[in-house]
């Protein structure tokens, strides 16, 4: 099983941490972006990433691809049985996906992919609009994370690996969550990065942004 997608994307790392909660074997299969290989445009026609490669069948999407994984797959469970708690963790997944990312992709690529992957300034003031707009998102968020566990209850979900995917991302632009204003979210998203499938895929990360240069 194959997938296409630079690690830094949010959606790449969610499907990649997926894999890795249910023991899939996966390739990652890095590409540059604005060269996208003739095998990533069979897998994803309209450029979409991640894309995954099973044999000779083909899907784009970090959602739909984590949905064909957990078919696969259904132990560990990343969507709770409980219709509430199923709801939530698709409501997470969908907050951090359509919600964060579209304010945070103005801070990550005009503080990193712009200066670092493209070599060209990047725009500061859609920058800092990025951050106006991500503030109330991150206070939302602090007031939605509990005390202990996990976004939905006891069990570590696809909510959980969104969020964190996003924010991971964030990071090479802008500080992590902040425990004096955000302690609920610092403490969560360490708990976070103490599961063995954030470490696995986080070792590989670091290799794939090294070549960054």
């Amino acid at each position: 099983m194959q997938v296409y997608g630079f690690p830094l994307s949010p959606f790449v790392r969610k499907v990649l941490l997926v894999a890795a909660v249910k023991g899939i074997a996966v390739e990652s299969v890095i590409g540059r972006p604005g060269a996208p290989s003739p095998e990533f445009l069979e897998a994803s026609p309209f450029r979409k990433i991640p894309a995954l490669r099973d044999g000779d069948f083909t899907l784009s999407d970090s959602t739909a691809i984590a949905t064909y994984m957990d078919a696969l797959h259904p132990e560990p469970a990343i969507f709770p049985a409980k219709a509430r708690a199923r709801g939530k963790a698709i409501w997470f997944e969908e907050f951090a996906d359509t919600i964060i990312v579209p304010a945070g992709a103005k801070i990550v690529f005009n503080r990193f992919v712009a200066p670092r992957v493209l070599g060209r300034p990047g725009d500061e003031a859609a920058a800092e609009q990025g951050m106006a707009e991500i503030a109330p998102m991150l206070d939302y968020l602090e007031g939605a994370v509990p005390a202990e566990g996990w976004l939905t209850g006891d069990t570590f979900s696809i909510g959980d690996i969104a969020v964190a995917s996003v924010l991971r991302t964030l990071a090479y632009a802008m500080p992590s969550p902040d425990p004096d204003r955000h302690p609920a979210t610092a403490a969560w998203y360490a708990r976070v990065g103490e599961q063995p499938c954030w470490r696995a895929v986080a070792e590989r990360e670091v290799a794939a942004v090294a070549t960054l240069g």
